[in-house]
Parts: C-alpha cells; structure tokens; sequence
C-alpha cells in the first residue's frame, strides 16, 4: 500500500477555484442572459447491442418538430430549441432553475453504421436514435466443419 500524504491546503485551493467558477457563471448568467434564455444541454447515453448503437437524449418538453438530427461525414447533430412556455409574465416568477434556449450536440460515430437505417423517436420526453450496424460490421459465428479425417476413428470390422 503506498503512502499518500494529505495537503489541506490543496483541497481548499480547489474548492475556492470551484466557488469561484461557480459564482462567476451565475453571475454571467444574470448579466447576459434574460430569464428565457439559458444555455443547457440534454444529457445523453450512448450504448451498444449486438445489431445497433443507440443515443438516448433527455429532451422534455420537446416536440419532434422542436428538435433536428442530421448525419454528415459520419457526424451524428443533434439541435433543439425549448422555449419558456408564456403562460406567466415574466415579472410574475419568484424563481426559474430551468433552462431555456437552444441546443447542439454532436457525435463521431463508427464507419460500421448503416446511415440509411437510422430512426429516431420520442417518448415521454426522451430522443431515442437507433443506428443499426451495417451487417459486415456485426460479429459473426463460425462454425468449424469437419472433413473426417480429423479426430474420428474408423471403424475397421467387427469385434
């Protein structure tokens, strides 16, 4: 087991560079952003199976009409806008954590995808993109054939 000495100190160093950072982007937030318009960002996951790789997205809220995916030189986009719903005046709010605002993200995906398969879907606010592997690209079992000659015997007469 190795020794690892302890430095107070450093521990307090990055919790103030924390703070700060923390307290600075709020402060920007306050400064240049109106209370409709945010910068978030939907979490995503990203998984494989045996046949595709699928990209799940957090998006409530959202219509499909709201949200763009495109596919370029193996680049999956996926763009979105959600707006502040305007049933409230703005003066009217007490408090607003949610975000608002439009949206980018991108991904490199594999050469193995079947770009002229993919689907995408919602359901109760989450973006579901199936990619199917192209069939070269999925793992395949070989079967071994025998010839007979390997390690069968022969049998030569009765006994």
């Amino acid at each position: 087991m190795t020794l690892v000495r302890w430095d107070p100190i450093k521990n307090l160093v990055t919790l103030q560079e924390r703070m700060n950072r923390l307290f600075d982007e709020s402060m920007q937030r306050g400064e240049s952003v109106s209370m409709d318009r945010g910068t978030w960002v939907p979490p995503v996951d990203i998984y494989e199976t045996e046949n595709d790789i699928m990209l799940v997205a957090e998006v409530p809220g959202m219509d499909e009409k709201d949200i763009d995916i495109e596919l370029r030189d193996n680049v999956l986009t996926v763009k979105g806008e959600r707006g502040m719903e305007r049933t409230v005046k703005e003066d009217s709010y007490h408090r607003v954590e949610r975000t608002y605002g439009s949206f980018s993200r991108s991904f490199t995906l594999p050469q193995t995808i079947d770009s002229e398969r993919i689907t995408a879907t919602t359901k109760k606010g989450v973006l579901e993109i199936k990619m199917p592997k192209a069939v070269k690209a999925r793992a395949q079992q070989i079967k071994i054939e025998s010839d007979g000659a390997g390690g069968e015997k022969a049998e030569s007469g009765p006994k």
